[in-house]
């Protein structure tokens, strides 16, 4: 760290770094400039993979770490930095995150503990790294290939690219979502668009297989979010999506579609069920389900009226909203959702934050399967509803 050199000045001078730097060279830039102004002796960064199971290098370490069990991991989960001590020096674990969309962890070595505001520079710093990396996939794939530890799919690739993130998080909610199987996802997605006064969620259970039950899925998501920019009203969602499919397909295919309008102000929810993902409850320590009138899927009939139900989010529920793929999944006789163990996982993860909660349900549900792979996506998505603070 050079001491002479104005606090305020060697912030922006780090962030003037990664802000000229090629996209590609994100990383490397800021490191550089890590190096100079804060005399930081080694820099890695981990992003996580698409399974959520581990963090993958991009620079400085040459293994991936595991999620679980690693302080990286925590850091990742928790979004909170985490500062070591030891004869080597000091190692300050940071989250890149964006919006509570967490995209990895920033490593720094020092060689002594930094003071508060010094702190506060890098943690801000890792957060400003968060943002960028977000905006670099648009341009580079260094960080998408950083990511995976096989090849996506053709039709994964195009509904990872079809997702707005894996998480979110504003004063009044936190969600997450996540889709199985990760790397070979075709139909299954979730989406969402936070404003002001509300926020709008989705989960769409796909129909078929391979790259045509991936386009059938970018049409529905593609012509609810057109929707999303006339139309307050979610029945008027789920209509133009429903008429884009039928037109594309005459019926013959059709996907179902959970949406979901929170208002940030009231709590209440509009709902619109177009087929079948399940919508749980979870209040303190009592699980339910919330029951929805079910109407026809999108694109089965021609000009379908879609009509919304209402009700009402607590500050402190936990709302978790999966499609077929996760509650009506089958292994030998028995279903997930069978014998109570979906809803003991579910309480048993009610203090974990949603990002973990999701991973912790997915990782049950692979030993309910016994390891055996999917055949049917799945998708989740879990909501902590806090509500807005009245003046």
């Amino acid at each position: 760290m050079t001491e002479s050199e104005p606090r305020p000045d060697r912030y922006l001078r780090c962030q003037r770094a990664m802000f000229e730097a090629p996209a590609h060279a994100l990383i490397d830039a800021l490191a550089a400039a890590l190096r100079e102004h804060y005399g930081v002796l080694a820099v890695d960064l981990l992003l996580a993979d698409y399974e959520l199971n581990v963090l993958c290098p991009v620079i400085g370490v040459a293994e991936p770490v595991p999620v679980t069990g690693s302080a990286a991991g925590q850091v990742f989960v928790d979004r909170r930095a985490i500062v070591t001590e030891g004869p080597e020096g000091v190692r300050l674990l940071l989250p890149a995150a964006a919006r509570g969309d967490a995209a990895g962890v920033l490593i720094l070595d020092l060689e002594a503990r930094p003071g508060p505001s010094e702190l506060d520079e890098l943690v801000f710093l890792a957060t400003a790294l968060g943002h960028d990396l977000r905006a670099a996939d648009s341009v580079t794939d260094r960080y998408r290939n950083a990511r995976r530890r096989t090849a996506l799919t053709v039709a994964a690739e195009m509904q990872w690219h079809l997702l707005p993130g894996r998480s979110c998080r504003k004063p009044e909610f936190a969600l997450a979502g996540q889709l199985e199987p990760a790397y070979s996802v075709c139909g299954d997605n979730f989406d969402w668009a936070a404003e002001d006064d509300h926020l709008v969620l989705t989960v769409t259970n796909g129909h078929g297989t391979g790259i045509e039950a991936s386009l059938l899925t970018v049409l529905a998501v593609t012509a609810m979010r057109n929707a999303r920019l006339a139309s307050p009203r979610i029945s008027d969602h789920a209509a133009l999506a429903d008429q884009a499919v039928y037109a594309q397909h005459a019926g013959r295919r059709h996907l179902s579609s959970l949406l979901l309008r929170f208002d940030l102000d009231t709590g209440m929810v509009a709902a619109v069920d177009a087929g079948s993902p399940m919508v749980l409850r979870l209040r303190g320590a009592e699980l339910t389900q919330v029951n929805l009138e079910a109407q026809l899927p999108l694109g089965m009939f021609e000009s379908t009226v879609y009509v919304e139900q209402t009700f009402r989010a607590e500050p402190g529920d936990r709302l978790i909203v999966l499609s077929d793929g996760v509650h009506e999944s089958p292994y030998g006789n028995q279903r997930y959702t069978e014998q109570g163990r979906l809803r003991q996982t579910l309480v048993g993860t009610r203090r974990l934050p949603p990002a973990e909660a999701v991973r912790a349900v997915l990782a049950d549900h692979n030993v309910f399967r016994q390891g055996v792979p999917l055949d049917d996506d799945a998708a989740i998505v879990v909501v902590d509803w806090a509500g807005r603070q009245q003046p």
